[in-house]
Parts: C-alpha cells; sequence; structure tokens
C-alpha cells in the first residue's frame, strides 16, 4: 500500500510573497498540531488519521456517493439506504446492534447530503477496533429485509413532513430547484414522495453494488487513533471491498446553473423566508477562499444579537437600525464542480423591498468599495471560525473525511493560512465582480412575499442596480 504524511504547522502571522517561503515557513515553525496521515489500500480506499492522544475518538466512513448521482426514478435511494443501514445485517439484528453499541457507551450516526454519504461512530479509543467493525458490517453485510424496508418508508415520509415545518430547509430546496432545475443538483435528498413509496431492495442493492467501492471511499479516524492499526483494521474489514468497477465509474453528472426564481406566496404565513445566490465555484477552484472571505464581509445577524449597530457586518448595521428583517445570514454552499453564494433572510413583509435593496447595495460595494481595513478583519473572523470548528474529534474527523474526498488531500493549516492571507481588497472586488456584477440570481422565496421586487423582466446586465 502507497503511504505519505501530511504535518500542519501552527499558524503564523506573517505573509510570505513567495509560496515556497511559506513552505520553507511551515516546516520552521513548532508543531502544535497533530499529522494527518493517509495510506491508499491496494483497492483504492484511503485511511486518513490524525491522533490527538485522546482517551475518545471518532471513526468513520465517507463515500462518495450522494443525491447527485441519483436520477428521477431512484431519487431518495441514497437516503434511504443511511436509514437501513441501523436496521440489522447478516451478524447482528437491529437489537443486537443497538445493544452492543449502548453497552460501549458510543454513539452511531450517518447523514446524506447531496454528494457525500457518512457513517461515523463516537467511542473510546480502546474501543476503535469493534467501532470500525461494525461500520465494515453495516455497509457491507447489510440484510436489507422487505419487513424493515416498509416499516422505514413511513419513518422516511414523517421525516419529509417534518422537512416541511423547516422554512430554512424548505427555501433551501426550492434555491437549488430553481438554481440547478432539471439536474440532480436541483433534486432533495430525500426523494419525492411518490419514490420512497416504491424503492425496493433491488434499487438499494443496486446503489450499493454501484458506488460503494474501494476508490470511492475513505476511513477516517480523529482523536485517540493509531494510525498503524487503523490500516491493519482497513485490511482486514475494507480488504475484500472492490476496488473495480464493473463497466466504468459512475460520471459526476452537469449541473448547470440557471438564473431564475420560486416564488410560493402563503399571506397568512407571519414572515417571509427568502434566499437568494448567485453561481460559485467548486471545492478545488482557486476562487472558493476569496469567496468564503467575501461571504464572512457580509455576515449574518440576528434580533437577538447584541450591539447590531456596532457589529463590523454593514448590512448588520442596517438591518438593526432600519429594522429591516427578523435575521440573515450568508452562506457560500460549494460542491465539485460549482456553488451557490448567497443569502437567507426572514423578513416581515413590508420590509422585503429595503432589505432586497440594501442586500444589493452590500453586493454591488465588495465589487467596487471593499478596503483593506475590512478585508483584514474578514479574514482574521474567517480563520478564528474555521480553528473553532475543528473543537473536538468529531469535526476533526469530518474535516479529514471530507477535505480527502473534495481535494484528495488534508490541506494543512499553515497553507490555508497563507492562501486566506494572500487576499487583499483588489482580490475581493476582482473575484466578486467576477460572480456577482452583471450576473442574474437564482432567487427562492416562501410566504407572504407581495412585496418581493418583480425581477422577472431582467435577464441580464446590472441585476443588482435598481433606482
Amino acid at each position: 500500500c502507497r503511504s505519505w504524511t501530511r504535518r500542519s504547522p501552527r499558524l503564523q502571522a506573517h505573509r510570505p510573497s513567495d509560496p515556497r517561503q511559506s513552505t520553507q515557513a511551515g516546516l520552521q515553525v513548532a508543531l502544535n498540531v497533530p499529522e494527518t496521515k493517509v495510506t491508499s489500500l491496494e483497492n483504492g480506499l484511503r485511511v486518513a488519521s490524525e491522533d490527538a492522544g485522546l482517551t475518545t475518538c471518532t471513526v468513520g466512513l465517507w463515500i462518495d456517493a450522494g443525491s447527485r448521482y441519483e436520477n428521477e426514478r431512484n431519487n431518495g435511494t441514497a437516503h434511504f439506504l443511511e436509514h437501513m443501514a441501523f436496521k440489522g445485517t447478516r451478524k447482528r439484528s437491529q437489537l443486537d446492534l443497538e445493544l452492543e453499541i449502548e453497552n460501549m457507551g458510543a454513539h452511531l450516526n450517518a447523514y446524506t447530503s447531496r454528494e457525500q454519504t457518512v457513517y461515523y461512530a463516537k467511542a473510546f479509543s480502546k474501543d476503535l477496533p469493534r467501532a470500525v467493525e461494525i461500520l465494515a458490517d453495516i455497509i457491507q453485510n447489510s440484510t436489507l429485509g422487505e419487513a424493515e424496508i416498509e416499516r422505514e418508508r413511513g419513518v422516511i415520509l414523517r421525516e419529509m413532513q417534518e422537512v416541511e415545518t423547516n422554512l430554512q430547509e424548505v427555501v433551501f430546496d426550492y434555491l437549488h430547484a430553481t438554481a440547478y432545475q432539471s439536474t440532480a443538483l436541483g433534486r432533495t435528498i430525500l426523494g419525492p414522495t411518490e419514490n420512497i413509496k416504491t424503492i425496493n431492495r433491488g434499487d438499494l442493492v443496486e446503489y450499493i453494488t454501484t458506488h460503494y467501492k474501494g476508490p470511492r471511499i475513505v476511513l477516517s479516524a480523529a482523536g485517540g487513533v493509531s494510525h498503524d492499526e487503523l490500516i491493519d483494521l482497513a485490511k482486514y474489514h475494507f480488504g475484500k471491498l472492490p476496488g473495480r468497477f464493473q463497466v466504468e465509474a459512475p460520471s459526476l453528472p452537469s449541473c448547470p446553473f440557471t438564473g431564475s426564481e420560486i416564488r410560493v406566496r402563503d399571506d397568512k404565513m407571519p414572515l417571509a423566508h427568502i434566499a437568494i445566490a448567485v453561481e460559485a465555484v467548486g471545492w478545488s477552484h482557486p476562487d472558493t477562499i476569496p469567496l468564503m472571505v467575501a461571504n464572512t464581509l457580509i455576515g449574518n445577524w440576528d434580533r437577538s444579537f447584541g450591539g447590531g449597530v456596532n457589529l463590523s457586518s454593514k448590512l448588520a448595521q442596517m438591518a438593526c437600525q432600519g429594522n429591516l428583517c427578523h435575521s440573515f445570514q450568508s452562506f457560500n454552499t460549494c460542491y465539485t464542480d460549482t456553488g451557490l453564494w448567497g443569502l437567507y433572510m426572514v423578513c416581515e413583509p413590508g420590509t422585503i423591498s429595503d432589505m432586497m435593496h440594501f442586500t444589493q447595495m452590500e453586493w454591488m460595494s465588495l465589487c467596487t468599495s471593499a478596503t483593506d481595513s475590512e478585508v483584514a478583519r474578514a479574514k482574521n473572523l474567517l480563520k478564528t471560525n474555521m480553528l473553532l470548528h475543528l473543537d473536538g474529534s468529531t469535526p476533526i474527523c469530518e474535516d479529514i473525511g471530507r477535505q480527502m474526498l473534495c481535494y484528495g488531500r488534508r490541506i494543512p493549516l499553515h497553507e490555508l493560512e497563507a492562501r486566506i492571507d494572500a487576499i487583499d481588497a483588489k482580490t475581493i472586488k476582482d473575484v466578486c465582480t467576477k460572480y456577482i456584477y452583471n450576473k442574474a440570481p437564482a432567487i427562492a422565496a416562501v410566504g407572504p412575499i407581495e412585496q418581493l421586487p418583480d425581477y422577472s423582466n431582467i435577464h441580464s446586465g446590472m441585476f443588482w442596480l435598481r433606482s
């Protein structure tokens, strides 16, 4: 098997002018972050871990398979399969699995996104072998019994009803539906009701045999883990996973962006929920980091925050002073080859027009008048948020697994900091002009939205400048 190690030195305060200087400086600083070790097995499965010497650990499987790889007929299969994983294997009944996890004092969980499926366990470090064996069992030996499928069908349908009460999730599903019309990213993760009612065992088995291959899986671990032990466990439990595809590897479906909108007007609702976004870029694109800084510049705000008028975000100041909304949050959603950069807001009906106006003006100010002091503050906040996110074995394990699928490697912190530090006001203005200026966005709105301005007759050119 092929092995290599990637070290993550602590953050540096200086900004190197030359990338080679960054590499040299990174080697010179004292290390205070555990190294991320990566090993590839013969079947293509990658093992990545970070040993922090803790008494607990998180270990999981990050699989390059989500709803984006589905079609209209089987949309919802990946999420359905995630539900079935804990319903019994050839070695363990559902009761046996639950009791074993409980007796270990461990937690077993899973989730499905548009591009990834994840199964992970949190346990004592001494129980790492059992945790890996359980993960291997549930993705390779699930019985997928007919009775369990029928029971889980009802569970998922109830889950869909619960999701429909979460207006933020509803709006973001609408946003994807209009931004990526008639493509895989435009479909929901849970799938339509008619599919949930018809998905059968054959669909689940077909999805496993198509996507659960060695090259598409990362075994990630963080906390108190020995990388050598993890390699041995991976070879023993996952060594027989097929590494080759019968025909060819599933290709990533093309998902072009469309500037468009979905409006669901309901005047009985007290508040309007609106998401607006332009097309951004994928994880590995050079403009991803500048867009993250721009996203931090816009920021977020909620009425429960203190000191609204004194926040660094200009939009937050205006929202607070003008009582323009109940809350807003900027977002930068990345996929492999595309993304959505925008704002989600919750407004009263009478303030929608003003909130949209100030949003467009703030977006345009990123293109024309961002200052070095504002950008420096946003860069510091972005770095702080990134480091705070990596607090605990579970978020670190997730970061390792996601980065291995998205980048093919774990980006060291010093490299990430150097890339952030290389951004200045000119970079922000150039990048934002490329993605915001003269671009038609996608809009999804639900609620009493009569006052939402009509953009339907604007197909291109200066969308954001309105009188």
